[in-house]
């Protein structure tokens, strides 16, 4: 068995090109969706990642607005910017990007977003919502994940799916949109016994947990999803041969480069799964994508009344 790869590029490609349709009638009626990303600090990383998001909205004709602030910056002024922001009609999304640097109180700053404006999904109200199983805004990278499954029409309902790692980011979302999918759901953590044992049970398998390639085979049942949510850099040779043995292109890249991007699942459980996501490839991509998706939703929803006198 040779699992097939799940393609997040034409799936993320297919989602902007349809929220670049859908967004044609906040045009019409003069306005353009907007998001400003916050990154305080230096992460480089973090740099990378909101560079992305803002080339995502001007390639989609959104308005963006990249705002930088020092690492030196303290809650109270990084609290500030967020109810400025809240404030100003232009920005219909509000994205800080974390992590935050030590000494910033990252709960108290997402609790001050707007829960109109929260396109990472993770305010409590937004939380709520999704628990109560009537979505407004939800975390891109779970809902991306359901993206993955949809438009590969990998059959969630009545299946049974395991979700490892319990992060407000990942884990806890996509396991209640497993759920509201009607998936039978088990989440593990760093605290399950015979976590391998669990994992072979799940016709859906997410790995959510930030550890390179720690689901390997022994974790999968035969024929199952994999879905590999973990974006890790290997620096250490060792490691990375282990992870890519028998891939000479991928061991000749890292000779290159000094490091490589790994998931959170070994490669080789392809020979083991049915489906499975790639890393990079995969559902890194679906989250600009519906963090797109996100910010044209708080768009439409904030300006509803005044798209629909656009069009009359």
């Amino acid at each position: 068995m040779s699992a097939i790869l799940l393609d997040g590029t034409r799936i993320a490609n297919e989602i902007k090109a349809e929220v670049a349709a859908d967004a044609k009638s906040l045009f019409e009626a003069g306005i353009r969706p907007g998001l400003a990303a916050v990154l305080v600090g230096n992460d480089a990383a973090s740099e990378v990642y909101v560079r992305s998001k803002v080339r995502a909205c001007e390639a989609l004709g959104f308005f963006s607005e990249q705002i930088v602030r020092p690492a030196s910056s303290t809650t109270a002024e990084v609290l500030a910017l967020v109810r400025e922001l809240n404030e100003r009609d232009e920005i219909d999304g509000i994205l800080v990007q974390l992590p935050l640097p030590r000494g910033i109180d990252a709960r108290n700053v997402l609790l001050e977003i707007d829960p109109a404006k929260d396109v990472d999904g993770l305010h409590p109200f937004n939380v709520g919502n999704l628990v109560a199983n009537h979505p407004t805004l939800v975390a891109c990278t779970p809902a991306g994940v359901m993206e993955i499954l949809r438009r590969s029409n990998i059959p969630v309902e009545g299946n049974e799916a395991v979700v490892v790692g319990r992060s407000d980011i990942v884990g806890r979302p996509v396991a209640m949109l497993l759920t509201n999918a009607n998936a039978t759901v088990t989440v593990c953590h760093s605290k399950t016994r015979d976590l391998a044992a669990i994992c072979r049970r799940a016709d859906i398998l997410v790995a959510a947990i930030g550890r390179p390639a720690m689901i390997t085979r022994e974790f999968v049942k035969p024929g199952a999803t994999v879905i590999d949510v973990g974006i890790n850099r290997v620096s250490d040779i060792a490691l990375a041969k282990r992870i890519i043995a028998g891939d000479p292109e991928k061991l000749a890249s890292f000779e290159k480069r000094g490091y490589i991007l790994v998931g959170d699942v070994l490669p080789a459980v392809a020979e083991v799964a049915g489906a499975m996501t790639p890393v990079p490839g995969g559902v890194g991509l679906l989250t600009i994508a519906m963090l797109m998706s996100n910010t044209l939703k708080a768009a439409k929803l904030r300006r509803g009344a005044r798209v629909a006198a656009g069009k009359s």
